[in-house]
C-alpha cells in the first residue's frame, strides 16, 4: 500500500492522548520554589496547548523566558511523568489506527523527549513521534507522513490538520469546549477517544468504498 493511500491518523498529545495536567502543575511548582516566582499552576493547567513559552510569559520577564522554558523541561522528566495519565480510551485509538492496517503517529507541541517519556511510561505505541510544532506548523509533519485525519482538543489541532488538508476529528477533552471547536472548523467532534475506533471504522469503510 502506498503512502498516498496508506491510513494515517495524526493525534496530539496534551488533553488528547495524557492527562498532563498533574505532571505540568507540579513541574511549576518546582520551577515557581526554584526561581522564587510565583506561578499560579491551577491556572496555567487552563491553558493547556500553546507553546511552553507562552505560558512561561505569564510569569517571567521576556528575557528570561528562554532559561526559564530550559530549566522547566529539565525538571519535568522527574516531576511530570509519573503523576500523568493516559486519557480515557488513548490506547485504544492509536491501537484501532493500526487495527486497520494503518500508522498512527503523535504531532505535539511538547519537548519531543518529554513527549517520549510519557508515550512509553503509559504503554502508547504510535508509529512515529514529531514535537516541537504548534497549530498551523504542525501541517508540515501531516503532510510528510500523509495523514488523512487529525486528531486534537485545541482549536490550534483544528488549525494544523486544516493547514494539511487533513480530516480535523476533535475531542473536547482540553481547553477548547465543544462550540469553540465547531467554530474553528473542526469537521467531527466527539465526546472523547472511547468514540473515535467506531468513528475511524465507518471512516475507514467509506475511505475505500
Amino acid at each position: 500500500m502506498s503512502s498516498e493511500t496508506l491510513l494515517t491518523v495524526g493525534f496530539d498529545l496534551d488533553m488528547t492522548l495524557i492527562d498532563s495536567r498533574p505532571g505540568i502543575k507540579a513541574a511549576y511548582q518546582v520551577l515557581s520554589a526554584e526561581t522564587g516566582t510565583f506561578i499560579d499552576a491551577d491556572e496555567a493547567i487552563t491553558r493547556l496547548g500553546p507553546p511552553l513559552e507562552e505560558e512561561l510569559a505569564f510569569w517571567f520577564p521576556e528575557a528570561e523566558i528562554p532559561a526559564m522554558a530550559d530549566r522547566y523541561r529539565e525538571i519535568y522528566p522527574t516531576h511530570a511523568i509519573d503523576p500523568t495519565p493516559a486519557m480515557p480510551g488513548a490506547r485504544e485509538a492509536v491501537l484501532a489506527v493500526q487495527a486497520l492496517g494503518g500508522r498512527a503517529i503523535v504531532v505535539t507541541a511538547k519537548h519531543e523527549p518529554n513527549a517520549r517519556l510519557h508515550l512509553d511510561h503509559l504503554g502508547i505505541k504510535p508509529d512515529a513521534l514529531v514535537g516541537w510544532l504548534w497549530a498551523e506548523a504542525k501541517a508540515g509533519a501531516l503532510r510528510e507522513y500523509g495523514a488523512q485525519v487529525y486528531v486534537g482538543d485545541h482549536v490550534g489541532d483544528v488549525r494544523g490538520a486544516r493547514a494539511a488538508g487533513a480530516l480535523s476529528v476533535t475531542v473536547p477533552t482540553g481547553p477548547c469546549p465543544e462550540p469553540e471547536l465547531r467554530e474553528a472548523g473542526a469537521d467531527v467532534v466527539l465526546a472523547d477517544l472511547t468514540e473515535l475506533p467506531a468513528w475511524l471504522a465507518q471512516y475507514a469503510r467509506t475511505r475505500t468504498a
